[in-house]
């Protein structure tokens, strides 16, 4: 990712922020060509900006001059830092310099769309009912209202999501590289990089892409795993109304001795860190990426691509090609195999 590249996706995102939200622009047939022949620039807004307004300062607490202050401009430059090209959905990250709000783009049109047409209202819905839910907090949504060059060759994304940051206090710590994070699915699916390459050619970075291993379990006492199953249904049960699959949960533990201030203001004791029972580690977690629905023409027409693929290969459906319902039963025995309970004498 060049720095040209880098430094405009920052400043659209901090322009975003800054334009007042109830402000109408005005459409117009110049506005329409001016803007399509910008490469590097895009203008971006903000979608559903009195929702997420809502979302942030009655529901997670968030100050508002401060979640402001955290892409505050500095002498023309965004306060965003780019973090690579990760996964494969072709997303690009950028955190906050403050690191408490991570920026995903969305480049696959059938996610962002999905998001934007079917999942916000009720997603907001939820996490209001719901304001200790493990489920990622989202906290703007923004889009290009204008068609442009650089869109069109995928030089720039054009739907971004901000969200919360749960290793946002990592940095200030000395023992930050002690920090261990995974990424986890269900492993008994089928993933094509891990099933069809022969396993001389598996490296090990290729081995990871697919899914992370947490080869321990999160030792906790039986009232902690009994919340944490009691919200982890729940917000399964969510996605699983929204037709949703390929979610994952993002674990993150640290060392006990540490005593990280995380800086979002309402923090339950999954985002805070739950100490492990043999005072070994802290826990933190959040369900990750719930943008694949499964009724979405590219997910059919990928699940009718598999089927018949396994009428030969017989490898079995894949995360984005199972069914709602039976990815979250298999999600839960994810849940279930990770957690080692304290035993009692």
């Amino acid at each position: 990712m060049g720095k040209k590249r880098q430094s405009e996706i920052s400043r659209s995102i901090y322009r975003a922020l800054l334009r007042d939200p109830h402000h109408v622009h005005k459409k117009t047939v110049l506005a329409f060509i001016l803007a399509f022949f910008t490469i590097w620039r895009i203008r971006l807004v903000r979608l559903s900006a009195e929702l997420f307004r809502q979302l942030r300062t009655e529901v997670w607490n968030i100050d508002e001059e401060e979640y402001k202050r955290s892409f505050h401009c500095e002498k023309g430059q965004g306060r965003v830092e780019p973090m690579g090209d990760l996964g494969y959905s072709g997303s690009t990250f950028f955190r906050t310099a403050n690191s408490k709000f991570l920026i995903k783009s969305l480049p696959r049109h059938f996610e962002h769309s999905f998001f934007e047409e079917e999942l916000l209202q009720p997603y907001s819905d939820y996490m209001s009912s719901h304001p200790d839910s493990l489920l990622v907090r989202i906290t703007d949504f923004l889009v290009a209202p204008y068609c442009t060059l650089g869109a069109m060759l995928k030089f720039v994304p054009t739907h971004h999501v901000i969200m919360e940051n749960v290793l946002c206090d990592r940095q200030a710590e000395r023992e930050g590289d002690k920090w261990e994070t995974y990424d986890l699915k269900p492993i008994d699916y089928f993933y094509p990089k891990r099933d069809l390459l022969p396993e001389s050619l598996r490296s090990e970075s290729v081995m990871r892409k697919p899914f992370d291993v947490f080869n321990d379990k999160i030792r906790i006492t039986r009232e902690q795993y009994s919340d944490l199953r009691q919200m982890i249904e729940e917000d399964t049960g969510f996605l699983q109304s929204a037709n949703t699959v390929d979610y994952s949960l993002f674990l993150v533990r640290f060392p006990a001795h540490l005593q990280p201030g995380n800086t979002n203001v309402r923090t339950s004791q999954w985002r805070a860190g739950v100490p492990s029972t043999d005072g070994k580690w802290k826990y933190r977690t959040v369900l990750l990426d719930f943008f694949w629905a499964k009724h979405t023409l590219h997910a059919q027409a990928l699940t009718t691509i598999v089927q018949t693929f396994n009428v030969v290969g017989r490898k079995g459906p894949m995360t984005i090609t199972t069914t709602a319902e039976e990815y979250r039963r298999k999600f839960l025995q994810m849940i279930d195999g990770l957690v080692e309970l304290q035993t009692t004498t």
